[in-house]
């Protein structure tokens, strides 16, 4: 057994919430909390909306067909307002506050917050919105986005954003399948200094969306008017002036009523559209922040997302426990290295979440952040995104605090929350996540469905959660939902994540499954590797595949070097031999190849799926989902790879 790497003060877990929670539960410690919240569903998520102090009428049964899965239902008779909860707090301190690379500050109170969604709804509400409508908003991370869900979901309409990055083609196989009403857009957005006009985008997205009724543009990068040619298209400013300032209503509606259509990430087909509830997403949410991030009113958190992640509707939801919320749109190292950081030290940040990727390209850019900032105020970072290296957690702890609670936690779109999280009232182990979400039944199951303890397998969820979807939109029996989930192992949800729970209870991730490595029949997860590939200085980036070679399958892996440096016989074998040394040989890859770009989905995701599809000259479905689609062609026809 390995040293905790942060164990909590006795003050600060006097202090957490969760400890609180355990009191007016009965529960002695963590351990028996989480066995409870798994043997007493009902009792465990109606604690926790009496705790969280949900505001709706809870009704009588908490769980029907608690044992079906799919088919469980929470909370059947309950009604609440989605945006009622998030806009409880109506003072003047800031609610959500806007950082832009260009340096751009925005700041919106719990008031005006409130006061601006009121407009809004009443806008919508002018406009014809109703119930179960679909408005899709094509902005960047900025208030709008935050201030227009809230109307949307107070009418019961239904939000689904995509970040504007985004080509034309994937937003159409996004948004075309829901049917939207509205459509929400900027007139650009900027990325490492560059303005983007989204003009054009505009019309080629609505020429392939004719449900549109209207378009609203956002005035944000201030240089481009609506354009004119677009009939449906009309001013942001001008559709919200044309109604008088009002306190906004709160219409209840049931706890499934839909919320939000997310989508997977569309490298294999087009994007399932996966459709959450907002009671469920509400719960979970407001247990995931309270409970296991102990957020509260006194918090700042901020999370590295754009609009099209999850990650976006997961930090919004912290307005419910009163939290500031940290919006930044634009490169994370534009102007600099280094301006998350300031963010983190001018606006006191207390909980900063961004991805693995970026702890790695921070270290290997020789930031110490907790030198040159005032982190006095951070006592959590949140990772997630991709597995964290072990070395990551040396680095966090070592270069930004101390007494720094590193919080690597995973799950997905799927749930639009986590499986796996941080606690603020357990030890933290380097490379481990800490612990198995209360409320969630995971497990890991090896090739023959057996629950397995010490050993990788499977990452499942034998049991309902509130989260779980409602199902996918336009999937009117369900059978791509249970095909997508419930197929593998019947009547279990699985996730698609090679994992692994040891005996505390600690979590390691060792990536997808569907990119799972198989050299000689022993399967290998990929994060492995990069965990080793990272520590190599010359490496930027890496990306391993298994390639079909003689009957058998043998591991091919791409590098991205640092500018200017090129792959040579002695930079392989150290690479081979730090991967030997620190994983097996079995992890070794056969072929070392390098490549001037990696691919990426457009959460920033590198796709294993998309590369080795490639490689194997088959066709890769739906590029348009892909950040930087171009970069496949490195990988075609590659000579290193025929003998």
């Amino acid at each position: 057994m390995t040293e905790p790497l942060w164990i909590p003060s006795p003050e600060r877990a006097a202090q957490a919430h969760v400890t609180r929670f355990m009191r007016e539960v009965g529960r002695p410690d963590y351990a028996s909390l989480h066995a409870w919240s798994l043997a007493e569903p009902a009792a465990f998520w109606r604690a926790v909306w009496g705790f969280t102090g949900v505001i709706g009428e809870p009704g009588g049964p908490v769980l029907q067909n608690g044992d079906r899965l799919p088919g469980a239902r929470w909370f059947p008779e309950a009604r609440l307002s989605f945006a009622e909860n998030l806009l409880r707090r109506r003072d003047e301190a800031p609610a959500v506050i806007l950082w832009r690379e260009d340096g751009l500050r925005r700041e919106i109170s719990f008031r005006g917050l409130y006061e601006e969604v009121g407009r809004l709804q009443a806008a919508f509400r002018r406009a014809g919105l109703r119930p179960g409508e679909r408005v899709a908003a094509f902005l960047p991370n900025i208030p709008e986005a935050v201030t227009c869900m809230l109307a949307v979901s107070s009418l019961g309409g239904i939000w689904s954003s995509a970040s504007p990055d985004f080509g034309t083609q994937a937003v159409v196989d996004r948004f075309g399948q829901i049917e939207p009403r509205f459509l929400l857009i900027a007139d650009g957005y900027r990325f490492k200094g560059t303005v983007y006009s989204s003009a054009d985008r505009l019309r080629g997205v609505l020429a392939g969306l004719p449900t549109v009724e209207k378009a609203l543009v956002v005035r944000y990068t201030q240089e481009e008017a609506v354009p004119g040619a677009v009939g449906r298209a009309e001013d942001f400013a001008a559709f919200r002036d044309a109604v008088p300032a009002q306190a906004p209503e709160f219409p209840r509606f049931p706890f499934d009523q839909p919320l939000y259509i997310l989508y997977s990430s569309g490298t294999t087909g087009k994007p399932k559209c996966i459709t959450h509830g907002s009671g469920g997403i509400l719960l979970q949410h407001l247990k995931e922040h309270q409970l296991h991030m102990d957020l509260g009113p006194e918090d700042r958190l901020f999370y590295y997302t754009t609009t099209g992640w999850m990650m976006w509707n997961w930090l919004v939801s912290a307005l419910a426990g009163g939290s500031t919320i940290l919006l930044y749109d634009g490169s994370p190292f534009h102007p600099g290295p280094d301006v998350l950081w300031d963010m983190a030290e001018r606006e006191k940040i207390t909980v900063f979440g961004t991805s693995a990727k970026y702890v790695d390209a921070c270290k290997k850019a020789g930031l110490r952040p907790g030198a040159s900032h005032d982190l006095s105020t951070l006592r959590t970072l949140c990772s997630t995104g991709s597995p964290l290296a072990p070395e990551s957690f040396d680095y966090l702890c070592a270069n930004v605090k101390a007494d720094l609670q590193v919080a690597s936690i995973s799950g997905g779109t799927d749930i639009c929350s986590c499986f796996v999280l941080g606690s603020p009232v357990l030890p933290v182990h380097r490379g481990e996540i800490q612990t198995v979400g209360l409320g969630m039944r995971v497990e890991i199951f090896d090739e023959e469905g057996r629950s397995v303890v010490g050993k990788r397998g499977e990452l499942v969820c034998t049991a309902p959660a509130p989260s779980m979807p409602l199902g996918f939109w336009g999937d009117a029996d369900g059978s791509r939902y249970r095909a997508a989930y419930f197929e593998r192992f019947p009547g279990v949800w699985h996730h698609g994540d090679l994992a692994e729970i040891n005996s505390r209870g600690g979590v390691v991730i060792h990536g997808r499954s569907d990119a799972t490595l198989n050299p000689g029949g022993v399967r290998i997860g990929t994060a492995e590797i990069y965990r080793q590939v990272e520590q190599v200085p010359e490496v930027e980036e890496s990306i391993a595949v298994g390639q079909d070679w003689q009957s058998d399958q043998r591991v091919i892996l791409f590098v991205k070097l640092r500018e200017g440096l090129t792959l040579d016989d002695a930079l392989r074998d150290r690479i081979r031999r730090r991967i030997r040394e620190n994983a097996t040989a079995r992890h070794v890859p056969a072929i070392i190849v390098q490549v001037p770009d990696i691919p990426r989905t457009r959460s920033g995701k590198i796709t294993e799926i998309a590369v080795r599809q490639a490689i194997h000259g088959r066709p890769v479905e739906n590029t348009g989902a892909l950040a930087n689609a171009e970069a496949l062609e490195h990988f075609r026809d590659r000579p290193e790879l025929r003998t």
